[in-house]
């Protein structure tokens, strides 16, 4: 095939069904859609290009640089597009949590703004976050960017409904599959892919996935974050299931080892929560073969960093050891929380170290006085080599809303610690309660 320009090739990408001996269904056929086959490597392309597609020329004219406000495959794909056509690019977060993202952003020639937002993702309705505050202003008339807006911009969705979702129902012979499963990020690729399905068939059925609260799965939000994107909306889904790190993980092993596709975990995840959810409704005496699509949204390369810090046997180095991914449900259940009012009674009288585990932005927004900030991927590290201070140091853990700083009271207690415990409700139920904050 020739193409004029690279753009020209964005789409069309391949179907590929899931060997049954693999998967284990047996009245399902699994196909994978592979976004990863794009130009620029990702399911991010589609919406990038038609985002800006349209703005280009005017943006060249006026001297506008475009602005996003990603940490990944978006960004990957508008600093592209704007080094084709001599514009810059901006890339807007909270916080950049794959190195390798943010090494591959700085050579295709982005710049880079972390902001201090006071939450992972941006919440429009958080009008005193600065996040929010620069969404807004980049929105103003008169603002010398080119903003895509890609959690609110319907192009986002239209991307997929005019282009994935039509793809996958002439790759099935002019069907649509019975079932359609998807993570959910942005929700533009899981919307506007359903949208075309069901236009086609209303009966097939759509399964978005989130990742766990105490997770982090590039790519995913969990189903607090999905909550603030724009183009969310919980009517398109059947049901929304959960997936973890390592669900992600040991099902990207799976795409790579057994079927050859160098997928990335937003892949593994979308595959292990399609066989997951297939399983209990695969059923051979229905007399057809039934189908089921999941996509493949970008390749492994750029997350070896994550598999080394969540699996790192995998790379031939010693297992993790003190790792939260070896707690059990009941190990974390039994972790001693407290609410707000005894953590400040606990506090006055006992002085216990306290310990935020937030971005370092949400904690210079708004942080319980006194309180040490320690994000989680660092206070991971530091656990693994054995506790970070004196058993006997009382310590109390706070996070967003409770849940990560009580898997890591749960792991601290079964190391020996004598009286760590975790804020019931995180940050937020102490700002909701009225307790006081300080920022820096």
């Amino acid at each position: 095939m020739r193409y004029e320009s690279i753009t020209d090739a964005i789409g069309d990408t391949p179907l590929v069904r899931i060997d049954p001996a693999v998967h284990g269904l047996r009245g399902i056929d699994l196909y994978a859609k592979l976004e990863m086959l794009n130009p620029f490597g990702s399911v991010k392309d589609r919406a990038a290009w038609n985002m800006v597609r349209a703005g280009l020329p005017g943006a060249r004219q006026r001297g506008e640089t475009i602005v996003e406000l990603s940490s990944g495959n978006t960004a990957k794909a508008l600093a592209l597009i704007a080094g084709m056509h001599g514009i810059g690019f901006k890339s807007v977060t909270n916080r950049m949590r794959i190195p390798e993202i943010k090494d591959l952003l700085l050579l295709l020639g982005a710049e880079i703004e972390e902001l201090p937002g006071q939450s992972e993702c941006l919440d429009p309705t958080a009008t005193d976050d600065p996040l929010t505050l620069f969404h807004q202003r980049l929105n103003a008339p008169g603002s010398a960017h080119l903003h895509t807006d890609q959690y609110f911009n319907t192009l986002n969705t239209e991307a997929h409904a005019t282009g994935t979702g039509p793809e996958i129902i002439a790759d099935l012979d002019g069907r649509a599959p019975d079932w359609f499963i998807a993570c959910v990020g942005t929700a533009g690729s899981s919307t506007g892919v359903a949208r075309a399905l069901r236009a086609h068939d209303p009966s097939v059925g759509v399964v978005g996935l989130v990742a766990r609260k105490t997770d982090f799965v590039p790519g995913i939000r969990t189903i607090d974050e999905v909550q603030e994107v724009g183009l969310f909306d919980p009517a398109t889904y059947d049901i929304i299931d959960t997936v973890g790190a390592d669900e992600a993980i040991d099902g990207m092993l799976t795409l790579i080892r057994r079927c050859g596709i160098l997928s990335g975990p937003t892949g593994g995840a979308a595959y292990h929560g399609a066989v997951r959810h297939l399983k209990a409704l695969d059923d051979e005496g229905t007399g057809r073969r039934r189908t089921a699509v999941f996509i493949v949204c970008d390749r492994v390369e750029s997350y070896l960093g994550y598999v080394r810090t969540r699996r790192p046997e995998l790379l031939g180095m010693p297992p993790a050891r003190n790792s939260v991914a070896t707690l059990t449900d009941g190990e974390v259940r039994s972790a001693t929380s407290i609410d707000v009012a005894d953590a400040r009674k606990w506090i006055a009288a006992e002085r216990p170290l306290v310990i935020d585990l937030r971005g370092p932005f949400a904690y210079g927004a708004l942080h319980i006085e006194g309180s040490v900030n320690i994000v989680d991927e660092l206070f991971d590290e530091l656990v693994r080599g054995g506790l970070p201070f004196g058993r006997r140091q009382p310590v109390l853990l706070a996070c967003p809303v409770g849940e990560k700083s009580a898997r890591y009271a749960a792991l601290l207690t079964r190391m020996g610690h004598q009286d760590v415990r975790s804020l019931a409700g995180g940050i937020i139920a102490w700002r909701d309660a009225g307790a006081p904050l300080v920022r820096d």
